[in-house]
C-alpha cells in the first residue's frame, strides 16, 4: 500500500464503523519539545489520523493560536529535522498514520528527496503545504509521487468548480476542505451552507474530503460528517495542550455519543 493510500484507508476504515473520521492538528514541540512524542502517542491513539503542524516563523493561513504555537516552538528549538529524529525514535509505536502541515520554505530547505526518504520512514504519509499553488508544485509533487507519498490539496468556498475538479483530481490522500474564507482557529462557528460546499467536493472527489477550519465542538464534528468522511480539529486542539489539558479526553468528546 502508498503510503497516501494508508491515509485514505485510515478514514474510510472510520466511516465503515459508523463514525466520522478525527483528524487532529497539532504543533509539533508545542507546548514542551521533550513531551512531543508522549503527547502524539496519545492523540494518535485516539486518532485516525494526525496533523503535525512544521513550525514556521509567518503562518500566515493560520490564527492567533496557532502562530504563538508555532512561535514557542522555534523559539524552543523545534526544527523539520529534529522533529523527523523525534519520530525516528518513536519508529513503530504511533499507529495513526501521519500527515505534515509545513509552509514551503521548510520543505525546500530541507531539499525534496530527503524530505521524501525522511517522511516514508517516520510514517509521515502526506503533506498540506498552504502556500504552495497547484501551478508551481510539479517538482514536488514528482518526488512525492515516486515515493507514494500524497500532497494534499486544499480548496475552499471560492474556488471555482472548474479548479475544483483539477484540484480533487491531483489530492492524494484526502482532499482538505477548508469550511470558511479565513484563517483558522474561528469562533464563529460553521457557515450555514456548508452542506452543499461539501457535497459538490464529494461528488468531484474519488478520495476522501476531509474539513477543517472552525471545527471545535462535538456538534461541529457531526454536522461535518453528514457531508465530508472526515474532520480537521486544529486550534482548539491547541488550546487544550496550551492550557496543560489531557487531549484524549477532548478529542474522545468530539466523537459523540
Amino acid at each position: 500500500m502508498k503510503a497516501h493510500d494508508r491515509l485514505s484507508a485510515a478514514i474510510v476504515a472510520a466511516n465503515d464503523a459508523g463514525r466520522t473520521a478525527l483528524l487532529p492538528f497539532i504543533t509539533a514541540g508545542y507546548p514542551e519539545p521533550r513531551d512531543f512524542i508522549a503527547t502524539l502517542k496519545r492523540i494518535a491513539a485516539v486518532s485516525d489520523v494526525v496533523e503535525l503542524g512544521i513550525p514556521f516563523s509567518d503562518p500566515m493561513a493560520d490564527g492567533m493560536t496557532i502562530q504563538r504555537s508555532s512561535y514557542i516552538a522555534l523559539q524552543k528549538g523545534v526544527s523539520l529535522k529534529w522533529i523527523f529524529d523525534q519520530l525516528d525514535s518513536a519508529h513503530g509505536e504511533i499507529d495513526a498514520p501521519l500527515v505534515m502541515m509545513s509552509y514551503l520554505n521548510p520543505l525546500l530547505a530541507f531539499g525534496y528527496e530527503e524530505l521524501a526518504e525522511r517522511a516514508l520512514a517516520t510514517g509521515v504519509c502526506g503533506f498540506v503545504v498552504p502556500d504552495l499553488p497547484f501551478e508551481e508544485s510539479d517538482e514536488i509533487r514528482a518526488t512525492f509521487g515516486a515515493k507514494g507519498l500524497g500532497l494534499i490539496q486544499l480548496v475552499t468556498p471560492a474556488t471555482p468548480d472548474e479548479r475544483l475538479k483539477i484540484l480533487c483530481a491531483a489530492s492524494r490522500g484526502f482532499v482538505y476542505a477548508v469550511t470558511i474564507t479565513g484563517i483558522t482557529g474561528g469562533s464563529t462557528g460553521l457557515p450555514i451552507d456548508l452542506s452543499d460546499y461539501l457535497d459538490k467536493i464529494a461528488s468531484f472527489s474519488k478520495i476522501p474530503v476531509c474539513a477543517g477550519f472552525g471545527i471545535r465542538v462535538a456538534a461541529d464534528v457531526a454536522a461535518v460528517g453528514k457531508h465530508a468522511a472526515g474532520a480537521i480539529v486544529g486550534s482548539a486542539l491547541v488550546e487544550v495542550l496550551e492550557r496543560g489539558d489531557d487531549p484524549a479526553p477532548f478529542l474522545e468528546g468530539l466523537k459523540g455519543s
